[in-house]
């Protein structure tokens, strides 16, 4: 038996050993979990940036494709920046998302580019299509087919109309072009040849090709926008990286023979003269296409009417833009408005004694108290940013809205939810 002493001298050796090992595991293991769960985190950020369907904020088509395939969403700022929470995690809540990066990354009306930006949208719509009531692989259906080989695609959340050869398709329309319209659609555009040509003569596309090139007709190509046949020599150049390197905004706006396009944020031509002969059909034309240069066409609106709102105002006592617009499922107004709030505010600067109702509606796409709510949000945002930049009187001012409660046409077709969508103005 080993003395008293000695037993008490391992037992204190021991416990000296013990202790601080006692001490280091619990560190050890909140280590060890703090890992797990940075390991975790990583693992889920890598799978929303590698899984998800990346959607801008003001693209509901994008949000409401990727969920009715199931499929997660994540969101990017118009830089294309995904937007993240506090802790670097993607956000997959679109409320969230539209909260914390409606107004932060995203331009403002007036700012920038768009300081110098006038295209204003018609308020009637004639023709609108995102294809999302077609099949990727088939030819649009509401398209008729001219001459050549194009399909539907999908890329990055988006639908677009992909061809692969030269050729023609018509856009059937519900009566002729009015004198002031406008068209919105957005190419993309690889071969340094290619060119997307939009025109309302059918002797361009006869079937012999006799006449292919007589037709007046606008073109947009690498090289800039050009004026075929259609009155004065226009060739306005630009980057070709906005349309090569992406898909870029197309717009065109006609006020008689005033025509003026646009690709993105930039006007790029502006002809007093020009001669575009009005029809019930558009023809879009493409040259230079093939399956290792494809081109791509985006979403196509078409509307009548734009601009003079006061004398529609004055006449009517009521009128509806299409011209302000907003970041989805958001009241943040996007920078495209710029050129509709400028008349609106110089409207009110010169006629001192005039007040205005402003009115938010929206179509019946997501819940409706999400949508009553949303509607008076964005009649609120349009008042705030008129009081702000043109420092007029709030008094003057009185907003509500009506969500999808006043449907001005019928929210089965594209024409009619993009009608639905709207601010309306109202003389009091």
């Amino acid at each position: 038996m080993r003395p008293l002493f000695t037993i008490l001298a391992l037992a204190i050796v021991a416990l000296t050993l013990v202790a601080p090992l006692e001490g280091q595991f619990p560190r050890r293991l909140k280590q060890a979990a703090e890992r797990a769960a940075e390991r975790e985190v990583t693992n889920h950020v890598e799978r929303l940036v590698r899984d998800a369907i990346r959607c801008q904020l003001d693209d509901e088509r994008c949000y409401r494709r990727a969920k009715d395939d199931g499929k997660e969403v994540i969101f990017v700022d118009e830089n294309g920046e995904i937007i993240t929470g506090e802790d670097g995690v993607p956000i997959t809540d679109r409320d969230e998302a539209a909260q914390r990066g409606g107004g932060t990354k995203a331009a403002r009306p007036g700012e920038g580019a768009w300081a110098n930006y006038d295209f204003v949208p018609g308020d009637e719509i004639l023709f609108a299509d995102d294809f999302s009531m077609d099949q990727v692989g088939d030819f649009p259906r509401r398209f008729e087919l001219i001459e050549g080989n194009f399909e539907l695609i999908e890329w990055e959340g988006e639908r677009y109309v992909r061809a692969t050869s030269g050729g023609t398709f018509a856009i059937p329309l519900p009566k002729t072009l009015p004198d002031r319209f406008t068209m919105e659609y957005a190419v993309h555009l690889e071969h340094g040849n290619a060119y997307v040509r939009v025109t309302t003569d059918r002797a361009f596309h006869a079937p012999k090709r006799s006449y292919r090139g007589s037709a007046p007709s606008v073109e947009f190509s690498q090289a800039g926008v050009r004026e075929v046949n259609a009155g004065p020599n226009v060739m306005s150049r630009i980057d070709p990286d906005l349309v090569r390197d992406g898909v870029a905004p197309i717009r065109i706006m006609a006020d008689g023979e005033h025509m003026k396009m646009y690709i993105g944020e930039q006007r790029v031509a502006n002809v007093p003269n020009a001669v575009f002969p009005r029809s019930d059909t558009l023809f879009v034309a493409v040259s230079s296409a093939s399956l290792d240069y494809p081109i791509l066409i985006g979403a196509v609106r078409v509307a009548g009417g734009g601009r003079d709102l006061y004398d529609r105002l004055a006449r009517d006592g009521r009128v509806a833009t299409q011209g302000i617009l907003f970041a989805s499922s958001s009241d943040h107004i996007r920078p495209e408005s710029t050129p509709t709030l400028e008349e609106i505010g110089s409207m009110l600067q010169e006629h001192a004694d005039l007040r205005l109702a402003i009115e938010g509606h929206t179509d019946t796409d997501g819940e409706e108290a999400f949508n009553q709510d949303l509607s008076e949000r964005r009649a609120a945002a349009v008042k705030a940013y008129l009081v702000e930049e043109f420092d007029i009187d709030a008094s003057r001012l009185e907003t509500s809205g009506f969500g999808e409660s006043r449907p001005v046409a019928d929210n089965t077709s594209p024409e009619g939810k993009q009608q639905n969508r709207r601010v309306e103005l109202v003389r009091l």
